[in-house]
């Protein structure tokens, strides 16, 4: 705590070290709020100090004056001269403090005005609304001579679905201008954001622990805090929730938040000479300004996690959602998944701002990996072949209703498709299921990847500033939604033909949504969504990246529906500089953060920190040094050295000695045995061979079998099963004495669960678990890093990332069995690479202060057992 007060109050960024049951975020919550009381009271006492010199400096004006007369003081200047520039001095600094104390004032008026004053918008809505009426009821005259004269009137319900007139920087009007500088003065309007802590964590439920440690803490009655979560996670219109789909919630949310704004201007339809009447749009009910306005000062009074947040929300009727990010600007204390904070869109959609604050990102272990894949995106030449087919459509339905700066547009977006779909090998406007391509990839630079799709002259700038303003993505999902279920009814006197060309569109637009959008074709589960053109949007949007931070593959399979594009992302700290250098301090924390140069070298240097910013704290577990036994095994019980490369560890005789290894400690090692494989492939390899040969039957005759499931869905109920099987001891007369688990490296089980006490007495990692050398991401990442980073000990950056990877992945497994100060286990890494002195120099300080290296394994097996008889005597005692 005094480690992390010392870097928050210097501001510099911070990499801290705590093992899991070391009390990591409850000294993270206890240092951070210590400074930012602490921080707060100086402001004030600063404040409190100018004002005083402030008063001063009126009054010494004063005495100076009367001073002046009494000494009879010679002066160049006359005397009524010298009195009046010293009246006119002191009236200047009188003015000067009414100024300030009147801005101050109406500063006050102003926050007032937004947070209590909920007729302020609809005040200004209800302006723009009596100005535009005029332009309504010529609108509704128009469609009703286009009915008189036989033309196609519009359809009030499609009126949404059309994008709005755009126009781009360079050719902005004098008219659209005053429009920007009226929507600067509704920003000057927002509420000031006060100093504050952002916490990430990297799960909703870490999330929800941190939460209740503050309720449990000394700061849990004086700080503000607000926890912020995805709409998914936080919306309670059970209308919308029952989409499922996080992509289908946004949407659906966002079209139900524009409806209420729509309202008004519907009326003015309904109300017209004619009294054309639509279908009423739905709107949300959850989102009343003035219940918002009143939730949002009850989160800020008392802390609530997010199932807290919303029952609070159901039972006032109220969405937590809005609620929680109107209470950001004033909160102390805003919690929030990582992922949240890392997207810069994310942030500015939140309302994050984060000049000056504090960032404190907890289980940041692989911080640099989350920064990657978010910034990587991927898309499918079905779902090319479908985005552009629906905008085509979309173009043609609404051509005339479109302006001709709308039509360019499209029109480019339908040529990159174009080009994008090319370079896969294959044709717009066919059944992409019907493309045969040849297989193969190939991997290029950003530019290179734009001639080869003939893009190179569009402006992607611009296309992208085009989708985030206009919302072309959303209104084309509105579309494909509108007409996907075909036999529309448009209210025209053509109503019959107008019906055939919907109920042919709706048809069309089936075809276009029953198409699979993966290589698992319609068996894949990802959820389908109306329209792709948004995954599009992010595609493009990252071809906007430096051609030297992002590569991207092309990956060609028999058919083009499976075939993909995807663009990697190279250089994760282009996307983590604004944090660190908009930010007051930044805090990296985790239970196991070696190795550190990954973090330093590739995210933080490279963002534009220096050295002398950075500083690292790391500190040992709070569990005594003869609670852990860490081996490193080089050896098996036959004699056969264990080196797991890809070479040996296929052969019988590694597989037969590996099977030797885990069955001498299941005779041992009491509760759960945890073992990790280094990949999928490899376990059901070997245990394919276990069954073959018995070594399957003779572990499962000391603990019973249990293997890490393919399905997420299904983790829960193996790890309940292993729990009640390592509890219950599994029988007695010493038949089972516990469970044996099999899981991966990486795998659904090496993360995020907590084998404690006796669900891991024993973890044993099988080989080391490298990354695919060959795969053409991690050959590119190579290839970057031996370019643009420095060659420390002589060893290649890119080498030194292989490394690291693996020893990363092997902390966090075997970092699993110590959960809290009386647990204890023994780690098995079998591998005699383990016992290089470059490889123990990446374990993390705990564990490698007590790992012992054995070269046979008679030595390891005896100090095994002797570990567990020792602890086995204790709890007798």
């Amino acid at each position: 705590m005094e480690a992390l007060y010392a870097t928050l109050d210097q501001g510099k960024i911070g990499i801290f070290e705590s093992p899991t049951g070391t009390g990591k975020s409850l000294s993270l919550l206890c240092g951070s709020l210590t400074w930012l009381r602490d921080h707060e009271e100086r402001r004030r006492q600063e404040t409190a100090r100018l004002l005083q010199e402030r008063e001063r400096e009126g009054c010494s004006g004063g005495q100076e004056e009367g001073r002046e007369k009494e000494t009879g003081g010679v002066s160049e200047e006359p005397d009524w001269v010298s009195v009046f520039i010293q009246k006119k001095a002191q009236r200047e600094l009188v003015d000067k403090l009414k100024d300030e104390e009147m801005k101050r004032k109406r500063r006050e008026e102003r926050l007032e005005m937004i947070r209590h004053n909920a007729h302020l918008k609809y005040a200004m809505k209800r302006k723009s609304a009596e100005e535009g009426e005029a332009v309504k009821l010529m609108e509704i005259s128009r469609v009703d001579q286009q009915v008189g004269c036989g033309e196609e009137p519009h359809d009030p319900e499609e009126e949404g679905l059309i994008v709005a007139e755009y126009e781009s920087d360079e050719e902005t009007t004098p008219k659209s201008r005053l429009c920007d500088v009226e929507g600067d003065d509704d920003d000057a309007l927002e509420e000031e954001h006060i100093t504050k802590i952002y916490y990430c964590s990297r799960t909703h439920s870490q999330l929800a622990q941190f939460v209740h440690e503050v309720q449990k803490s000394p700061f849990g009655s004086t700080v503000s805090l607000v926890t912020l979560g995805s709409r998914q996670n936080l919306c309670i219109n059970p209308e919308v929730v029952r989409l499922g789909s996080v992509h289908l919630i946004n949407d659906r949310c966002m079209e139900l938040q524009k409806n209420k704004h729509d309202k008004h201007e519907k009326t003015l339809v309904e109300e017209g000479p004619k009294r054309r009447r639509g279908v009423a749009k739905a709107t949300c009910p959850f989102s009343g300004y003035e219940s918002l306005m009143k939730m949002r000062d009850e989160v800020l009074v008392k802390i609530r996690d997010i199932e807290q947040l919303l029952e609070h929300g159901r039972h006032t009727h109220t969405c937590p959602y809005y609620a929680t990010r109107m209470a950001i600007p004033a909160a102390q204390l805003v919690v929030l998944p990582y992922q949240t904070l890392l997207h810069a869109g994310t942030r500015k959609a939140c309302g994050i701002k984060l000049k000056d604050q504090i960032v404190i990102i907890d289980e940041a272990h692989n911080l640099t990996d989350t920064i990657t894949a978010i910034h990587s995106t991927e898309i499918t030449g079905a779902q090319l072949c479908r985005a552009h087919s629906q905008l085509s459509q979309y173009c043609e339905r609404y051509r005339s209703r479109l302006k001709a700066k709308n039509l360019m547009y499209i029109k480019q977006i339908l040529f990159v498709l174009e080009g994008l779909t090319r370079t896969l090998g294959g044709k717009v406007g066919q059944n992409p299921n019907n493309q045969k391509t040849q297989s193969g990839s190939e991997l290029l630079t950003i530019n290179d990847f734009l001639f080869k799709a003939q893009v190179d002259n569009i402006n992607l700038f611009k296309v992208q500033r085009y989708f985030e303003k206009s919302f072309i993505s959303r209104k084309l999902c509105g579309f494909v939604e509108k007409y996907e279920s075909g036999g529309v009814r448009v209210h025209t006197p053509f109503a019959d033909k107008e019906n055939r060309r919907t109920e042919g569109l709706g048809r069309f637009l089936q075809t276009l949504q029953s198409q699979p959008t993966g290589p698992h074709g319609a068996a894949d589960d990802r959820p389908i969504m109306a329209s792709p053109m948004m995954q599009v949007e992010s595609f493009l949007f990252a071809l906007t990246n430096a051609n030297a931070d992002g590569r991207v593959l092309l990956q060609r399979q028999m058919c083009l529906s499976a075939s993909s594009l995807k663009f990697l992302l190279l250089n994760p700290a282009v996307h983590f500089s604004q944090i660190v250098k908009e930010c007051r301090a930044v805090i990296i924390a985790g239970g196991t953060m070696q190795p550190v140069s990954d973090f330093k070298e590739q995210l933080l240097l490279s963002a534009g920190a220096t050295e002398d910013q950075i500083t690292e704290f790391s500190c040992g577990h709070v569990i005594p040094s003869e609670n852990i036994l860490p081996i490193v095994l080089c050896a098996g019980p036959s004699g056969q050295e264990l080196e797991f490369t890809f070479q040996t560890r296929d052969t019988p005789t590694m597989m037969e000695e590996t099977g030797r290894v885990l069955s001498n400690l299941c005779n041992v090692v009491p509760g759960g045995v945890v073992c990790f494989f280094p990949s999928y492939d490899y376990e059901n390899r070997i245990l394919g061979y276990w069954e073959n040969s018995g070594v399957l039957q003779r572990l499962a005759a000391k603990k019973k079998i249990f293997k890490e499931p393919k399905k997420a869905s299904q983790v829960e109920q193996v790890l309940s099963e292993y729990s009640r099987c390592v509890q219950a001891g599994c029988g007695a007369g010493g038949v089972q004495t516990g469970a044996l688990l099999f899981s991966v490296v990486g795998g659904k089980m090496s993360e995020g669960i907590n084998f404690s006490d006796d669900l891991g007495r024993c973890i044993v990692m099988v080989g080391m678990p490298y990354p695919n050398i060959k795969s053409p991401e991690l050959q590119e990442k190579i290839t970057y890093l031996d370019a643009h980073m420095a060659h420390a000990d002589g060893r290649s950056p890119g080498k030194a990332l292989v490394d690291n990877l693996c020893m990363k992945a092997v902390n966090q497994s075997i970092g699993r069995a110590i959960r809290h100060r009386g647990d204890y286990a023994c780690m098995v890494l079998c591998d005699r690479r383990y016992s290089r002195p470059a490889t123990l120099q990446k374990l993390p300080e705990w564990i490698r202060t007590s790992t012992q290296t054995y070269a046979s394994f008679g030595p390891a097996f005896a100090s095994v057992r002797k570990f567990f008889q020792e602890k086995r005597q204790k709890q007798q005692i």
